[in-house]
């Protein structure tokens, strides 16, 4: 494979370049754009309450039904799980460029079509919303298999973990930037109908103007997914696919030529290699010999993605409630409709602040010092220890004054679960596999957690709305689901902590090295090969 492996020798040789940094912000866009379409309505879903499901003979704001709540934060999960699978198993036979466009126009237009919700009827509005936020999901869920696969793919061994963190820390941005688009929009509302002719503090009053807030907020996500497009569109195919899957060198050197500042020199062929080369290293996924090679790392980085996201999506959607539980926001009785959102708006972007951001970029600074494998394990220990830290005293929490330490707490949840298995989760399944099924490894992973997405946003939904206020009145104090909650997810993250073990530390190697598609370079010539002339001193890539 000594032919084969020039192009890819000199990108793992290649020193940082400008290019680089075009490829994260390229990719990260889309991150950033996933990140806010998948956090912002959780900003929202109180709004939706208060105008869709508003009982004036009740002196209680509206509130969206649990199972009507469930749906809307949970249906893009399904969505995205579904994009995972598709775009990862299609990434893989059609290339990462073909594949990459598709996704993020299917975003663009989920976008603008959630902001567009119609119908008739509250139950209608909510049912438009449910379907479209789906396909948004949809989009989104390819964006994490293709996204870790090229830029993997386009990094060299020394520093691709930081290149693949940082493509990923802009997760942290986009959910920054939707607390900050939220908090600008109530804000503005808040002022123009706070003055004399529209005021209206009573409990659970709404305007009814403030159906465009919730609409503006959702349909801005379209706009950094719409200004990257051509870029992505610029980008050529990755040197790893076009070499090892496509079986074209000649091509690989002269895209990577194109935009890489190194030394490629390449002496070979211009067409592509026979499908038949190196056919006795075709193992497909899930057959024996994958199974032997790789099934364990795909069983750890799928079991460790579903219970980090159990733990993780968990916190960020129903964050508000937390908040609520330990009365750092004031209950919803208390405020109105632009009122409430708006605080819970700054309350979430100051967590983001303050421990996701900051979580994300210690490990793009330290994870190719460090390893993979250390932030993984220590980050799922701290969250469990900070996760159990609020749940074995909760009611001290609780207690008025001691709401500020319970936040810092909870932000140190979000800052080692960023500075832990939230982004080496992402990373490792794009580095350990083989290239022809890489995206399609990655999309399975990644598929795991969001199923673990799903549960935690279905199941912490019940646990603390359904809990919290038949209990009290058995002489429970509030907040008791919130409490059971937390030691489930401490629980989560100690699953999560054992099944690392199975994942290998792909730290300093190449990707080949990883996957093993070097191995048939010290196989014996076979007769087959000798008759038809072979040179097998330099056997075909294992694709």
């Amino acid at each position: 494979m000594a032919r084969e492996l020039k192009v890819l020798g000199a990108l793992d040789a290649a020193k940082t370049q400008w290019y680089h940094f075009t490829a994260i912000v390229i990719a990260g866009m889309g991150f950033f754009t996933d990140a806010y379409d998948l956090f912002s309505i959780s900003l929202v879903t109180k709004l939706l309450g208060r105008i869709y499901y508003f009982d004036p003979s009740s002196a209680a704001p509206g509130s969206l039904p649990p199972n009507v709540s469930a749906a809307v934060n949970g249906v893009a999960f399904c969505g995205t799980l579904a994009g995972q699978l598709f775009f990862g198993w299609l990434g893989d036979k059609m290339g990462r460029k073909k594949v990459y466009g598709m996704t993020l126009m299917i975003m663009v237009l989920c976008c603008v079509a959630s902001g567009l919700s119609f119908g008739s009827t509250p139950n209608s509005v909510m049912a438009t919303l449910c379907f479209f936020r789906f396909w948004l999901g949809f989009g989104i869920g390819g964006d994490y298999p293709l996204s870790a696969t090229i830029m993997s793919e386009y990094a060299n061994k020394r520093t691709r973990g930081a290149f693949i963190a940082a493509v990923f820390a802009m997760q942290g941005f986009g959910n920054l930037t939707g607390g900050v688009v939220a908090i600008i929009v109530s804000a503005a509302f808040k002022e123009r109908f706070d003055a004399p002719a529209y005021r209206d503090d009573r409990a659970g009053s709404t305007v009814p103007q403030a159906d465009y807030v919730w609409r503006i907020v959702l349909m801005f996500g379209a706009v950094p997914a719409l200004l990257t497009y051509y870029w992505r569109m610029k980008m050529p195919e990755t040197a790893r696919y076009t070499a090892l899957v496509a079986k074209n060198a000649k091509l690989a050197t002269s895209d990577m030529a194109r935009v890489l500042n190194v030394e490629l020199v390449s002496d070979e062929p211009e067409q592509p290699l026979p499908v038949g080369h190196g056919d006795r290293e075709q193992f497909g996924l899930f057959s024996k010999e994958f199974v032997r090679r790789h099934g364990r790392h795909l069983l750890g980085t799928t079991v460790c993605w579903f219970v980090l996201d159990i733990a993780f999506y968990s916190q960020n959607l129903f964050q508000k409630d937390i908040y609520t539980a330990v009365e750092w926001l004031p209950r919803a009785d208390t405020m109105n409709a632009l009122q409430e959102m708006f605080k819970i708006s700054r309350a979430q972007t100051l967590v983001a602040l303050c421990g996701t951001i900051p979580g994300y970029w210690f490990t793009v600074f330290l994870i190719d010092v460090v390893g993979r494998f250390a932030i993984q394990l220590g980050g799922f220990f701290f969250m469990t220890a900070f996760m159990l830290g609020l749940a074995v005293p909760y009611h001290h929490w609780t207690t008025p004054g001691n709401h500020v330490g319970f936040v810092v707490m909870f932000s140190l949840t979000f800052f080692f679960a960023n500075f832990g298995p939230n982004s080496t989760t992402f990373i490792v399944p794009a580095e350990i596999f083989p290239a022809r099924l890489r995206s399609t490894c990655h999309g399975i992973s990644a598929a795991a957690g969001k199923a673990g997405a799903i549960v935690g946003s279905f199941g912490f939904l019940y646990a603390a709305q359904s809990t919290d206020s038949t209990k009290t009145d058995a002489g429970y104090p509030p907040g008791i689901g919130v409490r059971n909650s937390l030691f489930v997810l401490a629980g989560c993250n100690v699953v999560g902590f054992l099944f690392t073990f199975l994942v290998p530390e792909p730290n300093g190697k190449s990707l080949e090295e990883l996957s093993g598609e070097n191995e048939v370079d010290d196989a014996p010539e076979d007769a087959s090969s000798a008759a038809a002339g072979e040179d097998r001193s330099t056997p075909a890539p294992d694709v």
